[in-house]
């Protein structure tokens, strides 16, 4: 008997301290849900000792009506929580009490008076389990902070920029009006060239007109943490159009009048990291190979496919890396092409699949606390990106179709040597010259890059980047004996007669930063300055950078330019470049861009 009353006491009492215990916060039970205490410099006085001190507060000025409406909230939560625990405790008093009673009245004789003793280390661990146990829920249900996302959102992380940019376009005197467009042809309708049949010159590039342009780019991504190591990411962007090496959207672009711009699927991957030093990739993402600068690959081109990334220290400071991917750079159509008929009855257009292989290896070093190295070197394999004169191809219409018209690149800037695809016989009275145009090289490039970080002024830095790329498949002579005219072809001092072949193979670049890496806080800034010497078939000019002397390859000069910080995430841009042709007519611009940038 002794010990049931023992028990029923224990009880009654371990229900009174944990109330008692519970912050006075979490005894406001009078209080309406979604009604919360409100701060202001001009709030009533509330029946919350808490909330009026953070009142008295915001009227000295200590706090903001922000920064206090974050403490009342957080407040909240707390009492919320405390509230729960106080709940949950005195339920389970009663229960205990209630079985204790029970089973004392069966046993005890009538009139027996017990009195209630509780030892101080029983009301400690009672406190302590019940909490423990109260907040283990609060937190796997997600009432721990009502209105925090649940748990699946959290693992979703967003991100995105925008940048504003004014851009002026200048062409000086002597520029050639003759530069063919190849990519308008290529992706609209083939252009004829006989001259009896059509009066009218090729689609060319400007390169005599000034232009202003008002420009912006917003991007918005999230990153998904999915499970096991696998991540996954999508990020959507603004453009012009579809072009891999561009998100700018001109202002006044897409027919005027406020019409509204297009948005593009930019990224859409799925990548799995079972360990820091390995990643594995498939789907459309960032470069996978190291680049420091952008002579062969835009800085923003995003690469359809898969890659895999691996590193490894394997001394102090010493760590070897390697990349390596297969990417599609396009897929032949199931309908590609119309059916064409020859002995043995209609015949579809053979499949005209290219791919880009790449293999990269490189490694990073620290010579010293304060000065870093990085050195790799790349191999590309582009195949099916050479033209190919087709079977003979009568053509009397601009609809109709060759058997290697599927070479023609489907997106390019401009630099590249170029070669007739049809072989399209001359038949007196019966002969349309509608023709497109091809690649007149393979590209097979091997690409060098280096980069020392030099940081004995930190957190100011001197960054010295180079680079250089070989077209190992380009032969002049082939090339020549196929190339389009004027297309890389010198001028010639005589009226009529076509000058040499002159486009080459090779590339080089070389810049110095100083300043801060990055660009993150109020004042912070850098500055740079470089040469970029790029010959026309160094590589495939659809994925150079798209800015210096308005995009491709076949230039050459010298670019400056700085950033500097206007806040948290905010920062203005300056850069000035210039770039003359180094094969064929003559060609040149200056550009000036001034950019204010944002990132979230």
């Amino acid at each position: 008997m002794w010990r049931e009353m023992k028990t029923r006491e224990l009880t009654a009492t371990a229900l009174m301290l944990i109330a008692c215990a519970a912050p006075a916060a979490a005894q406001d039970d009078g209080m309406p849900q979604g009604k919360r205490p409100t701060v202001s410099r001009d709030a009533p006085p509330s029946s919350n000792a808490t909330v009026n001190l953070i009142n008295l507060l915001v009227k000295q000025g200590t706090l903001s009506e922000e920064q206090a409406a974050v403490l009342v909230k957080q407040a909240d939560d707390e009492a919320y929580v405390a509230r729960q625990a106080t709940r949950d405790a005195a339920a389970k008093a009663e229960g205990a009490e209630k079985k204790a009673t029970s089973a004392a009245d069966a046993t005890s004789p009538p009139g027996t008076k017990r009195v209630t003793y509780v030892p101080e280390i029983v009301k400690k661990q009672l406190r302590e389990e019940i909490r423990a146990e109260v907040m283990d829920r609060a937190h796997k249900e997600g009432w721990a902070s009502p209105g925090q996302y649940p748990e699946w959102a959290q693992r979703i992380k967003f991100y995105g920029d925008m940048r504003a940019r004014y851009e002026g376009d200048h062409f000086p005197a002597g520029n050639s009006a003759l530069f063919e467009n190849f990519n308008a042809i290529n992706t609209g309708s083939p252009f004829n060239e006989d001259p009896n049949l059509n009066a009218y010159l090729p689609p060319a590039y400007n390169a005599t007109q000034d232009r202003n342009r008002f420009r912006f780019r917003a991007r918005l991504g999230a990153d998904i943490d999915l499970t096991e190591g696998f991540t996954a990411g999508l990020r959507i962007a603004t453009g012009d159009s579809s072009s891999p090496v561009s998100t700018n959207q001109t202002f006044g672009g897409n027919g005027g009048n406020f019409s509204k711009y297009a948005l593009w699927l930019d990224r859409a991957f799925i990548k799995y990291q079972p360990v820091q030093d390995f990643i594995g990739s498939v789907g459309r993402f960032d470069n996978p190979f190291w680049s420091p600068t952008d002579l062969v690959w835009y800085k923003d081109l995003g690469f359809d496919g898969f890659a895999i990334q691996a590193k490894q220290e394997i001394a102090e400071g010493f760590t070897p890396f390697f990349v390596g991917g297969a990417f599609p750079i396009f897929n032949t159509d199931l309908n590609a092409g119309l059916n064409t008929v020859d002995s043995n009855g209609p015949v579809k257009l053979a499949s005209r699949d290219k791919w880009l292989f790449g293999a990269q290896g490189g490694f990073g070093a620290r010579l010293d606390p304060e000065t870093n190295l990085t050195m790799a070197f790349a191999y590309y394999d582009f195949t099916n990106v050479k033209g190919k004169l087709s079977s003979q191809c009568l053509v009397a219409s601009a609809v109709d179709i060759c058997d290697t018209d599927l070479l023609r690149p489907s997106f390019a800037q401009k630099g590249n040597t170029y070669m007739r695809l049809r072989n399209i016989p001359y038949i007196q009275g019966q002969t349309t010259l509608f023709q497109y145009y091809g690649l007149a090289s393979d590209f097979r490039p091997v690409v060098a890059s280096a980069q020392l970080d030099l940081a004995q002024f930190n957190p100011i830095h001197i960054i010295l980047d180079a680079e250089y790329v070989w077209n190992t498949a380009f032969n002049r002579s082939a090339v020549a004996a196929v190339a389009v005219w004027p297309n890389n072809f010198a001028p010639s001092l005589t009226r009529g007669v076509q000058g040499p072949y002159n486009g080459g193979n090779q590339g080089w670049m070389a810049r110095m930063t100083v300043g801060n890496k990055e660009i993150k806080h109020l004042w912070d800034w850098n500055a740079h300055v470089g040469y970029k010497y790029l010959e026309s078939d160094a590589t495939v000019d659809a994925f150079v950078d798209s800015d210096f002397g308005l995009g491709g390859t076949n230039l050459k000069g010298y670019f400056i330019g700085g950033n500097v910080g206007l806040g948290e995430n905010i920062w203005a841009s300056v850069r000035w470049m210039s770039a003359n042709q180094i094969a064929g007519l003559p060609y040149a611009v200056d550009i000036v861009q001034l950019d204010l940038n944002v990132r979230f």
